[in-house]
């Protein structure tokens, strides 16, 4: 639906300032703002952020609509812009959500409860999009925010809604329920999660329990007689429909058999005996399925049990996911949140699986109890010590404080990144590995090491590295200086999209790409940023305009070309970036053209300079210092005269990553940050961090007698008996052929192994005599060990020419601390 400001300022009772506009989209996140002018933008203030710093650059870069708190008066700096002025950002987000809701009469489920509510929700909306057009909220989208925008996607197409709702503390549950508006509602459990801010348990369900109020129907099991008994005190006049395992319900187990792969559920529904079957055999997910299966019983009043196939339903990713993972072992992932009912929860999965002999748990400190420390985990030891866990990896300051309180064989870690440092050191066989960890531990990358791979090299992205490198560049602009980062040729190897969705969310100006077809992969991934085409094919400017993407233009045959490109497909004037040449003579335009163009540029309505640029020569080599000003002070001259006769201002940029680092002064509007931000610089600067490893697997070992050669050509001859490895990566993989025959080195269990033999395509031989290692152990081919500008200069290159030239198959890893 499309409403009017006018209408939205008296929903929420505020007050519009500027023109009347039609609204379509509700934005809150500046960094993934998209241009169009029926956005409307809700500067949201919270205790860490406030949405009303970010306006500037949203209207610079062409949001036009807000909706912003009454302390907020800047409105003559946006003579364009539309503001609708209320009292609470927040609040107005949702009295607008509310009133969208009540446009529609569909049957809304509202889910909500302790553990179960994203599996539900995901569950259930699978089965009723059989046959209905069903709308759900996105991901975990349950809190103040994530709400309202969920029911905001609703429209006429929809005939039924599924959206769930999570709250932390007390009075946050009636303002949802105004949202949803829930007509059958689902409670799925109560647990120990968010337990922090209520009194007690009862409490709590008091609270989830206001967001039935005003519903036809409440689903829910009395086998947890808390809830049983605070729904009969609190809504006694609700009609309910139980299920239960343990007494005689509208929906009544009656017995759980378990084989080796499904697990048959015997139930009694409306005096009759059905049977249905699931891949699930673990407690929670026969919980969650029994929650679903009420749900569609009501939903579809003449079906019965037997209509539904549960053995479609799969794993929800990040909760309680099960893996194949490396040597005969299962990791079961459930990497989402950490605390006691969960866990309880996610051991029980684990005990399900009997092909594996011993049972090992990765559990991270544990957060949102409600506890005192010492009561959480003397209680948490008190489970795990009973349990049939045979291993504990702990992960955190927290619990390595407590580990004398477990009595299994037990390892303590403070960090997911010191874990991972050391993981090696463990041999996991036939185990099943059950990973619980809070999600800031980022326990997806322990998975990843651990699963089973049909690539064993691997390139690790090291996004913390990454992360104070930019800070490292952003510490030595003024605060008002925009930054555009190269992400070209795939990032400098590190991976377009990952890098690029990383840079979004902090913020970043500019993306730069060299081809178009590198910037219409990162819109298709979602990216929103503004994206500057450093080399465009004029055969391709007819794709631009739809895709967002901002040329440079270097000579006059390609502004030619793009102004009739793009005359007839924009109603505004399209953005270009100007390149002048100031001493590098490969691309620009020249000082005498500059006139020329200042012409063809008054006369072309339809594109406008968005920056004029230049590209300094030697700006990290002292020796180029005095040609480095000159190119500076012709920029100069040249973009002064450009403002002066174009009569508006533009972005002006010319330093880059060593620029940056060495003549800050001439920073201008932007910088282009580029091989610097990947750790590489070429004034030797010790603060910047190495974020690659390139790594993969020792494959075989074999036992090599003196005077045997080794490889093609029989390039190489041991002098003596010889352990020679074998790994999974050749020059298809980018390990240059050069590095063949002893000039390369890789590291094996930290001791330096030489590469013996011609480097094959897909395999490459090294010499491991001497050195302790098995099949599966580690080799290093880089890392901040195995200097990558070593490696460099072995290969008579520069750093970044190796990162970019490592193939895309070999997968890219990204590691947060």
């Amino acid at each position: 639906m499309i409403y009017s400001l006018s209408k939205i300022a008296q929903i929420t009772k505020g007050v519009l300032v500027g023109n009347d506009t039609k609204i379509k989209n509700l934005m809150y996140d500046s960094r993934i703002i998209f241009n169009s002018e029926q956005n409307l933008f809700f500067a949201l203030k919270s205790a860490f952020n406030d949405g009303h710093n970010y306006i500037n650059d949203l209207y610079q870069k062409g949001q036009k609509n807000f909706v912003v708190n009454n302390y907020f008066n800047d409105f003559k700096n946006y003579p364009k812009a539309c503001f609708i002025v209320v009292n609470n950002t927040i609040t107005a987000l949702q009295q607008l959500a509310s009133y969208h809701r009540q446009n529609f009469d569909i049957t809304v489920f509202g889910i909500t409860g302790s553990n179960g509510k994203t599996i539900v929700k995901e569950w259930l909306t699978y089965f009723l999009n059989k046959q209905e057009n069903g709308l759900q909220s996105p991901k975990s989208y349950n809190s103040q925010i994530g709400v309202p925008l969920s029911v905001w996607e609703l429209n006429k197409n929809h005939n039924v809604a599924v959206f769930e709702a999570g709250i932390s503390k007390p009075d946050e549950m009636t303002s949802l329920q105004k949202i949803i508006l829930p007509k059958i509602g689902i409670l799925t459990n109560i647990g120990d999660a968010h337990q922090v801010n209520f009194k007690s348990i009862k409490q709590k369900i008091e609270e989830k329990l206001k967001l039935f109020s005003d519903s036809e129907i409440l689903i829910y099991s009395p086998d947890f007689k808390q809830i049983k008994n605070t729904i009969n005190e609190k809504l006694p006049n609700l009609k309910t429909f139980s299920w239960s395992r343990e007494q005689k319900a509208d929906l009544q187990i009656l017995k759980i058999i378990k084989y080796s792969k499904t697990t048959n559920i015997e139930l009694v529904y409306k005096s009759k005996i059905y049977q249905i079957t699931t891949v699930f055999s673990d407690k929670a997910s026969i919980e969650n399925i029994m929650s679903v299966l009420s749900g569609l019983l009501i939903y579809y009043p003449l079906k019965n049990p037997n209509d539904f196939n549960f053995l479609e339903l799969s794993p929800i990713e990040m909760r309680l996911q099960q893996i194949q993972g490396k040597n005969n072992c299962t990791i079961i992932n459930d990497s989402y949140n950490s605390d006691l009912t969960s866990l309880k929860i996610a051991i029980d999965v684990l005990n399900t699986q009997n092909q594996n002999s011993k049972r090992t748990l990765f559990l991270s400190d544990i957060y949102q109890i409600g506890k005192t420390e010492k009561e959480l985990y003397h209680e948490l030891s008190k489970l795990l010590n009973n349990s049939s866990i045979n291993k504990l990896i702990g992960v955190g300051e927290n619990i390595s404080k407590y580990q004398n309180l477990f009595s299994v064989e037990k390892y303590f870690f403070d960090s997911t990144n010191e874990l991972t440092k050391n993981l090696n050191r463990f041999e996991f066989i036939d185990e099943a590995i059950l990973l619980k960890g809070a999600r800031k531990f980022h326990f997806e990358n322990i998975s990843d090491i651990l699963q089973l791979k049909n690539h064993r090299t691997v390139l690790e992205i090291d996004m913390t590295a990454l992360d104070h490198n930019l800070k490292h560049f952003r510490e030595k602009l003024n605060h008002n200086t925009k930054i555009m980062i190269m992400v070209k040729a795939f990032s400098y190897g590190s991976g377009s999209f990952e890098i690029a969705n990383f840079l979004q969310k902090k913020n970043i100006d500019y993306l730069a790409v060299a081809i178009a077809d590198e910037g219409i992969e990162l819109r298709k991934a979602g990216i929103s940023l503004p994206i500057l085409i450093l080399n465009p094919d004029t055969a391709n400017f007819n794709i631009f305009v739809e895709n967002k993407l901002e040329p440079e233009i270097y000579n006059f045959k390609m502004l030619y070309d793009f102004y009739n490109a793009v005359k007839n497909k924009t109603s505004n004037a399209y953005p270009v970036h100007i390149k002048v040449n100031t001493g590098m003579n490969r691309l620009g335009f020249s000082k005498n053209q500059i006139p020329e163009l200042l012409k063809i540029l008054k006369k072309s309505s339809k594109i406008y300079v968005k920056s004029v640029f230049s590209h300094l020569v030697g700006s990290g080599d002292e020796q180029f210092d005095k040609f480095t000003i000159k190119q500076v002070t012709d920029y100069n001259s040249i973009v002064y005269d450009m403002e002066n006769n174009l009569g508006y201002l533009f972005l002006k940029h010319i330093l880059n990553s060593a620029g940056i680092e060495r003549f800050n002064e001439y920073q201008f509007d932007m910088v282009r940050l580029g091989i610097g931000l990947y750790g590489i610089s070429s004034v030797n600067n010790s603060n910047l961090q190495n974020i690659s490893t390139l790594k993969t697997k020792i494959i075989q070992i074999i036992k090599v007698k003196a005077n045997e050669t080794i490889g093609y050509n029989r390039a190489a001859k041991v002098k003596v008996d010889s352990d020679i490895a074998t790994i999974p990566i050749g020059y298809a993989d980018g390990l240059n052929r050069l590095l063949s025959n002893g000039v390369g080195k890789v590291r094996v269990n930290d001791k330096i192994a030489p590469i013996i033999g011609n480097i094959c395509m897909d395999l490459t031989m090294i010499d491991i005599t001497g050195i302790k290692a098995k099949e599966g152990d580690e080799v290093i081919i880089f890392d901040e060990k195995n200097s990558i500008v070593e490696l460099a200069k072995l290969q008579n290159t520069i750093p970044y020419e190796i990162l970019t030239s490592i193939s895309q198959r070999v997968k890219r890893v990204y590691v947060w601390e």
